[in-house]
């Protein structure tokens, strides 16, 4: 199966809320959108959102990446040799971690076209369905707690609350009237996107538990740089903390892993670089005892769908946050993951499943099935 040609488009959808965390605040998801072409006609697809506070890619970076390097490096091999063709994405160019998380998906989606089956088996098939939670952005107490309660409602059991952009104390508020509002039964996550430092982070956490708020866990407290802070907020508290920004790569994983800095590690396909590596690092994580979710950026129903695929293949991905298509003015993906309230289904055609992508002004850059 040889690749014959790759191309990149770009996507824009509004939200319909905006979107806001402790390092920025998003109106409308953008998105390089991906198409492989393989003889045969198989068509693959993938997408990398603009991510430059977490991944320092920008949409322009993203498209010379893929269209000057990785665009030659694999037009006219052998798709059926791709362990090399992985390898090789990740040793022509350094960083550029969303660029080679699309080629990577539509890679994968191609391969698993050519084995006749959906990615989540091609994979492992560990699953065949997954619940996600819910995000609830930064803001006011009781704008937080509104929205919380209209979740809930909506018929999502596990929310992600959105702190660390103000002082620890305003986030006690915040956790206060959401739980107030959606009462107990619910399951909360924090992530405060690096926003406190570890003695703020273990300060509000012992409080929150001293309170009776039941956090599940708490993601990412501190500077993605600062191991040695997220290891004391880990040993010096009782909920479980999570590394999301301080694991991109295999060997960051390994940093985590070996000096037991983090109970938990949130994988995305854009700080992996794709399927190939999030694959070792939930490996890598497997053995040492330490379970992983597959979250994402603001991406659309594409990206999504193959992050899906990849966690509902390893029995160790047992967190999932894939709610971002559903904070989406539109879809512009036809295919793919469904959703229905919390619960995603997988589609049993092969691969990734998506037959077409629209872009700005209603263009339809797929093949019609």
């Amino acid at each position: 199966m040889i690749i014959q040609n790759i191309e990149t488009f770009r996507a824009a959808v509004p939200l319909t809320k905006p979107f806001k965390t402790a390092l920025r605040t998003v109106h409308t998801a953008e998105a390089i959108v991906v198409k492989m072409e393989c003889s045969g006609g198989v068509v693959g697809w993938g997408e990398a959102p603009p991510t430059v506070v977490i991944t320092g890619d920008s949409l322009s970076s993203i498209e010379a990446a893929i269209n000057t390097v990785i665009k030659p490096f694999l037009v006219n091999k052998n798709l059926l040799n791709y362990e090399i063709l992985f390898q090789g994405i990740h040793t022509i160019l350094v960083g550029n971690s969303s660029a080679k998380a699309a080629v990577d998906m539509a890679m994968y989606d191609c391969i698993a076209q050519y084995c006749k089956v959906p990615l989540y088996q091609f994979l492992g098939g560990a699953k065949d369905a997954l619940e996600t939670d819910f995000t609830v952005s930064v803001n006011d107490p009781e704008e937080m707690g509104e929205d919380a309660a209209g979740y809930v409602e909506n018929g999502f059991n596990v929310l992600k609350v959105k702190v660390g952009k103000d002082e620890a104390i305003m986030d006690i508020d915040r956790i206060v009237e959401i739980r107030n509002r959606v009462g107990k039964e619910v399951k909360i996550r924090l992530d405060a996107n690096q926003g406190w430092t570890p003695k703020e982070a273990i300060r509000a956490i012992r409080k929150m538990e001293d309170m009776g708020l039941d956090i599940e866990l708490v993601e990412q407290p501190v500077k993605a740089d600062d191991i040695e802070g997220l290891k004391q907020v880990t040993d010096q508290v009782d909920t479980l903390i999570m590394a999301d920004e301080s694991v991109f790569s295999p060997k960051q994983a390994f940093e985590v892993l070996k000096t037991r800095s983090a109970d938990l590690i949130n994988i995305k396909l854009m700080k992996a670089g794709g399927i190939y590596r999030a694959q070792t690092i939930n490996a890598m994580a497997e053995v040492c005892g330490v379970e992983c979710m597959v979250g994402s950026m603001i991406e659309t129903r594409l990206g999504i769908t193959a992050a899906a695929h990849f966690a509902a293949s390893k029995k160790n991905i047992t967190r999932f946050d894939f709610d971002a298509p559903l904070m989406l003015a539109k879809d512009i993906v036809e295919g793919g993951i469904r959703y229905k309230g919390r619960h995603i289904t997988f589609p049993t055609s092969t691969g990734l499943g998506i037959s077409n992508v629209h872009i700005e002004g209603g263009a339809t850059i797929g093949n019609p099935v």
